[in-house]
C-alpha cells in the first residue's frame, strides 16, 4: 500500500496572472488537497459534489443562477500517491473577477462553518452512486480507473465496496474536511484582462 501521508512539496507562487485581451477571465483558486490513500477521500467526493459538482451545487446556484456572475463555475479535486489538490474554477467577466473569487471562498467557508444539510448529503450520495455504476459500462473508463487505482493506491475497490464507503460518509465528515481545507493556504491563478492588484490580500 502507498503511504497516507503526503510528502512535503515545495510551494510555488501564491498568485499567478496572465494578462490577455479576452472577454472572459479564467479563474482558479486552489488549496493543497489530500492524497489518494487518505481515509477522507470518499468524504472529499461528497464535499466536491455539494460545493461545485453540478447544477444543483452551491457554487452554481449562488454565483451563476442567483447572481449571474459566471459563465461556468465548479469545484474539483485531484488525489495522487504523494499529493492532492482541491480547486475552485470560474469563467467570468474581467470586471467581476474579484467578486467571484470572494464568493467562491465564501461558499467554502460557509460549508466549513455550517456543514451540509441531510438533503444535500442524500443528493450527493445518490449522484455519486449513480455515476460510479454508469462508469462501469464504459470499458475505457473502467480501464482508466483500474490503472489509476493501481498507481495511486496499490489496490482496487470494486463497486460494492465503493458504494459501501460512500454510504458511510456523514455530514460531520464533510464539515470537518471542509474546515481543514478552508484553513489551508490558497493559491490563485487567472488568465484574462486582470492584474495582480485585483487579488490584493486574497492569496496567502
Amino acid at each position: 500500500r502507498r503511504s497516507d501521508v503526503a510528502a512535503p512539496i515545495e510551494r510555488g507562487a501564491a498568485l499567478v496572472t496572465v494578462e490577455r485581451p479576452t472577454e472572459q477571465t479564467n479563474l482558479l483558486i486552489g488549496v493543497p488537497g489530500i492524497v489518494a490513500t487518505d481515509p477522507r477521500r470518499t468524504a472529499m467526493s461528497v464535499l466536491n459534489s455539494v460545493l461545485g459538482g453540478g447544477m444543483s451545487s452551491r457554487l452554481f446556484q449562488e454565483i451563476r443562477e442567483r447572481r449571474g456572475l459566471a459563465y461556468a463555475v465548479y469545484s474539483f479535486s485531484g488525489s495522487y500517491s504523494d499529493a492532492g489538490v482541491f480547486g475552485l474554477y470560474a469563467g467570468c467577466a474581467p470586471a467581476k473577477t474579484r467578486q467571484v473569487a470572494d464568493l467562491m471562498l465564501d461558499e467554502l467557508h460557509r460549508l466549513a462553518d455550517d456543514g451540509i444539510t441531510p438533503d444535500e448529503l442524500r443528493r450527493a450520495v445518490g449522484q455519486l452512486s449513480g455515476g460510479a455504476a454508469l462508469a462501469l459500462e464504459d470499458s475505457d473508463t473502467r480501464m482508466s480507473r483500474l490503472g489509476r487505482a493501481e498507481i495511486t493506491l496499490g489496490e482496487f475497490a470494486d463497486l460494492d465496496e465503493s458504494l459501501r464507503r460512500l454510504h458511510l460518509v456523514t455530514a460531520d465528515d464533510v464539515r470537518d474536511l471542509a474546515r481543514d481545507l478552508a484553513d489551508r493556504p490558497i493559491s490563485v491563478s487567472a488568465v484574462g484582462s486582470v492584474t495582480d492588484d485585483v487579488f490584493a490580500g486574497l492569496a496567502s
